[in-house]
């Protein structure tokens, strides 16, 4: 019965096609040429931090960058190990504390770790008070926790925000009978690791290198010093008469940074039966080609981006790493990022940060201008573009980060490093080398990428951390 059906059907399709008057468009598509594209790559992307930098020329494939003499004041994190809910300082870790900068001294920094105990603090309550005795160093292991002050009306103001490996208190090392000049207060839960002065003078008498070296901090005179750690220039003003004018001048770092140029590379190969027969409409070695240098850009935006040796985020200048306060991205953290600068050209974000940020400006009934940048309509805050760029990552917890750049060798900002006049050049920077065709007829490519990037002064850089995602508003 099937068969018959199916028998009948082709009759009735064949005597269609003998009474049709043209040529079917399915017999036409075997002698028409289609059009279509050149291939697509989804992993293409508008890649803002390239377009944003001004590129400087690196002949000898290494850049320095001379700084004044700027001095060490133990401004880092310190880390911490748990086994379960005990959580303990890692011993070497303390050396990041500015008075134990330099002490090397493992078995009296282990015997100090020792003797720091463990306390939880619930979200809003106090963890030290302004005006009390500061008799007690504080090690914030987890969680965010705000410094309070008081302003000149009498009401509270937020003076920054402590998270995670931040610590306050560290007087106590050197001195006593200090008082808080703030309070601090939990933000969210936090785990924090308190070491009592009486804990601390009692492994400083048993263990004698502590003892002096604590003694040698407490009485070495610091060296004069500007507000941003570089070493002070004498100068005189407002004098009159023939005063005696003070003598000065500009010491520098004596072991500059260096910035090595980074590569990125892959070998393209293309049978030399495609490139023989099927070049036609389109060059196939061209556009293989073509394909391969947007995915080595790609990969050089986020190097440029997280390469820890240096990638931004891993150089940007612990004092402008910020967190935000509540935890979304807020008009006020925005502000604050902006703050830290004395120009900011551009803000780079991954797009789910710019949506929450998105959401609480309308939150606040405030919404960021959208202006003209290089020829697209982005949205901006305090007139600073907010650039999308999706090589800041976002974490399991839903966490990424914000940052903000001055751009440009004139502004002293941050700049992106390359060398041209390669050999076989294709772009700026890049090589395409011919390597040969091997014994299974297949052509070889060197496609080869440097570049790295350079932050010429801290301030130049900025980092809004811990910018939570998750939340949406009613």
């Amino acid at each position: 019965m099937t068969i018959t059906q199916n028998t009948e059907a082709e009759l009735e399709r064949e005597d269609a096609e003998s009474k049709s008057l043209s040529l079917s468009t399915a017999a036409a598509k075997n002698l028409a040429t289609t059009t279509k594209t050149v291939p697509q790559m989804q992993e293409i992307t508008n890649r803002w931090l390239l377009r944003v930098l001004p590129w400087v020329q690196v002949t000898g494939g290494t850049y320095r960058v001379n700084r004044r003499l700027s001095y060490a004041v133990g401004d880092g994190l310190v880390s911490f190990t748990n086994v379960g809910a005990q959580v303990r300082v890692v011993a070497p870790e303390l050396c990041e504390l500015p008075q134990l900068r330099g002490f090397d001294d493992m078995d009296a920094l282990e015997a100090l770790a020792q003797r720091f105990t463990q306390t939880e603090f619930a979200a809003g309550e106090t963890i030290a008070t302004a005006g009390q005795e500061a008799d007690k160093l504080y090690l914030l292991a987890h969680g965010k926790a705000d410094k309070i002050g008081i302003s000149r009306f009498g009401n509270e103001a937020v003076l920054g925000v402590l998270a995670d490996g931040n610590f306050f208190g560290e007087r106590i090392l050197v001195e006593d009978g200090q008082t808080w000049d703030y309070s601090v207060r939990a933000a969210t839960k936090c785990i924090v690791l308190t070491l009592t002065r009486a804990a601390l003078l009692e492994v400083a008498g048993n263990a004698e290198s502590l003892g002096e070296h604590l003694s040698r901090v407490r009485a070495h005179r610091v060296p004069k010093q500007n507000k941003h750690g570089e070493a002070e220039i004498a100068l005189a003003s407002g004098h009159a008469g023939e005063v005696a004018l003070p003598g000065t001048f500009v010491d520098y770092e004596l072991s500059p940074r260096e910035y090595e140029l980074s590569v990125a590379q892959t070998v393209l190969r293309v049978h030399t039966r495609v490139a023989d027969l099927y070049n036609h409409p389109m060059n196939q070695i061209e556009q293989q080609l073509r394909l391969t240098v947007e995915a080595l850009r790609e990969r050089q935006e986020y190097e440029m981006i997280n390469n820890r040796e240096f990638g931004l985020l891993h150089n940007a200048d612990l004092k402008q790493r910020i967190h935000t306060r509540t935890g979304p991205p807020t008009p006020d953290d925005m502000d604050e990022l902006l703050s830290r600068r004395r120009s900011t050209h551009v803000l780079l974000a991954h797009p789910k940060a710019i949506a929450a940020f998105g959401r609480e400006c309308t939150k606040r009934g405030v919404l960021p201008p959208m202006i003209d940048y290089a020829g697209h309509h982005v949205p901006s805050w305090r007139g600073v573009p907010l650039l999308p760029c999706s090589k800041l990552l976002v974490s399991e917890a839903q966490t990424t980060s914000i940052i903000a750049m001055r751009v440009g060798e004139d502004d002293q900002g941050v700049v992106g490093l390359q060398q041209t006049g390669l050999p076989d050049e294709y772009e700026p920077g890049l090589s395409v080398r011919f390597m040969g065709i091997n014994e299974q007829a297949i052509i070889n490519y060197l496609v080869s990428a440097y570049y790295s990037a350079a932050v010429l002064v801290p301030d130049a850089l900025g980092v809004l951390e811990n910018v939570e995602l998750g939340h949406f508003h009613d």
